[in-house]
């Protein structure tokens, strides 16, 4: 039978993705504040759009919301943004105006969205970097090979395979006994795999499942990708911050290791975004133009001051956040103009965006440059970065985004 996007969407509302549905508190977005001085790029916002307006004439106060739908237009969050403490929610959007094509044998010039060629050149992916990059996700998708199978088929890429050993899946321990399917999260370790395939397409993929959405199992997921060699993990969820969070900072503390992080897709700022040991990605609104691209803010963005972590030393002086402040770098993340992805779950080929898209993209930037770098060495090349708003640091981008491999 055939699967239709509308199908989908009912399975994500009703099943969602937090860990559990226990008797844990559940974590709704906080309060939002959009008080932004200059030095945070208040002036920056494309259309001329007060800090209390968003394009079509919505205000801030009006939207997301907490639902699964809860992006404005066409678009639609796969994973509910309300979860019990401790747990989180993923951070792949779609865009249900595109439509799902379900047809694997689509030519690559009819598949919508922002290809991998695309990418590179908008971020200056030019390196021939091989190694390994770890994706940590929760539950299992078990269409995750066969379907970068067919994206990279489409795009022109070598095969990555578990056969070849570009490819290998895991469950949180290390072992093969994955945890169960969840429909929200197969998307995002669909949008994950790919991205970093698009961005690299020599390195090999090590997908880590963890068996729910919880912090205690993301965060051991993270520490066997570890255990196992990889020395570049990209985690593309998110949840509201919480009393408590930082000691959940040790998963993501590990010498010499990259770890980026989606700074979420809710406006406010998230963990482990927050966390001083992750690069956290913000999100843009990628266009072309010409022959080129422009960007700016994506308002959607998970972004704000941390209210436990405390302000790293690479950030002083950037940021008027006195705590952590949650965006380190930023790339593509809206839906409107977001990227292919296939998903046979889904329907077959769909756009997509959040805030997933550029934590792997950024992942695939240091495995590009393999320079072992981490967070402090990005803030100390952000000269070699792509400023999105016209100023040193904007709490929607940071420090803006990849423009070559300088900064990783």
């Amino acid at each position: 039978m055939k699967r239709t996007l509308a199908l989908w969407i009912a399975g994500a509302l009703l099943t969602g993705c937090s860990a559990n549905n226990g008797p844990a508190s559940q974590l709704t977005p906080p309060q939002l504040s959009h008080s932004r001085s200059a030095q945070d790029g208040a002036a920056a916002l494309p259309g001329g759009d007060g800090a209390a307006a968003l394009p079509g004439g919505k205000s801030i106060s009006a939207i997301p919301g907490d639902g699964a739908a809860a992006l404005p237009g066409s678009n639609v969050l796969a994973c509910n943004p309300v979860v019990p403490q401790g747990s989180v929610s993923c951070s792949v959007a779609l865009n249900v105006n595109a439509g799902a094509i379900e047809d694997g044998q689509l030519p690559q010039s009819l598949v919508p969205g922002f290809h991998p060629a695309d990418l590179q050149r908008a971020y200056g992916l030019n390196g021939f970097g091989a190694t390994t990059v770890a994706i940590v996700d929760a539950y299992d998708d078990p269409a995750a090979e066969a379907d970068l199978a067919v994206y990279r088929g489409t795009f022109g890429m070598s095969a990555c395979t578990s056969q070849n050993g570009c490819f290998r899946k895991i469950d949180e321990h290390g072992g093969t006994s994955y945890p169960a399917f969840n429909m929200g999260w197969s998307e995002e370790i669909a949008i994950d795999v790919e991205m970093i395939s698009a961005a690299c397409p020599r390195c090999s993929i090590l997908l880590v499942e963890a068996n729910s959405a919880s912090l205690d199992d993301l965060g051991a997921a993270v520490d066997t990708a570890v255990a196992q060699g990889a020395r570049i993990v990209s985690n593309s969820y998110y949840a509201p911050e919480f009393d408590g969070e930082q000691s959940y900072d040790v998963h993501y503390n590990h010498a010499n290791v990259a770890m980026t992080a989606a700074s979420g897709d809710q406006q406010y700022a998230s963990y482990p975004a927050v966390s001083p040991y992750v690069t956290s990605v913000g999100g843009t609104i990628l266009q072309a133009s010409g022959s080129g691209f422009t960007q700016q803010n994506w308002y959607y963005t998970g972004h704000g001051c941390s209210a436990y972590e405390p302000r790293p030393s690479w950030q002083s002086g950037l940021t008027s956040c006195r705590t952590k402040s949650s965006v380190d770098v930023a790339a593509v993340a809206d839906p409107q103009s977001g990227v292919s992805m296939f998903d046979t779950t889904a329907g077959g080929w769909l756009v997509a965006g959040g805030t997933s898209v550029g934590a792997p993209i950024v992942a695939a930037a240091y495995a590009l440059a393999a320079n072992g770098a981490t967070t402090p060495y990005t803030y100390a090349h952000r000269s070699s970065l792509q400023r999105i708003a016209k100023v040193r640091f904007s709490v929607y981008t940071g420090l803006g985004s990849p423009a070559g491999l300088g900064a990783f």
